[in-house]
């Protein structure tokens, strides 16, 4: 995938974490006190810190520091994190299922990959 793919779709993660953190000041805000909460915005802020990734290394591939390739696998990675942490956050929060946040450890594992994955690609492996 080219470089300005990925920084689109980071642009629409971004724009994404956005709405739905409006959507949990505002519309949630009565209904989530307390740990729900706190859950959600915890969802929010790796939204919005993984989509900003997804950006940056759509920018290093754009600029030669690593391949299209590695842009893809770190990015696609980076991006199933998202789905699976904050997603299962949000859930989890909103419906109070207690069983979400068994998930929520497979989108965590996702982002240690990514960027164990993109520090061996730029430290150990350019060398």
């Amino acid at each position: 995938m080219i470089p300005a793919r990925w920084i689109g779709i980071g642009a629409l993660l971004l724009m994404m974490a956005v709405l739905i953190g409006a959507f949990g000041a505002h519309g949630l805000r009565a209904r989530l006190d307390g740990y729900p909460l706190q859950v959600y915005e915890k969802a929010v802020f790796y939204h919005v810190t993984h989509a900003i990734g997804i950006i940056l290394v759509g920018l290093m591939a754009a600029s030669g520091v690593v391949s299209d390739s590695v842009m893809s696998k770190v990015c696609l990675i980076l991006f199933i994190g998202i789905i699976f942490f904050s997603g299962s956050l949000y859930l989890l929060a909103i419906t109070g299922i207690r069983w979400l946040g068994a998930i929520t450890p497979i989108g965590g594992s996702a982002f240690i990959i990514a960027w164990g994955y993109l520090t061996w690609i730029t430290l150990v492996s350019s060398k």
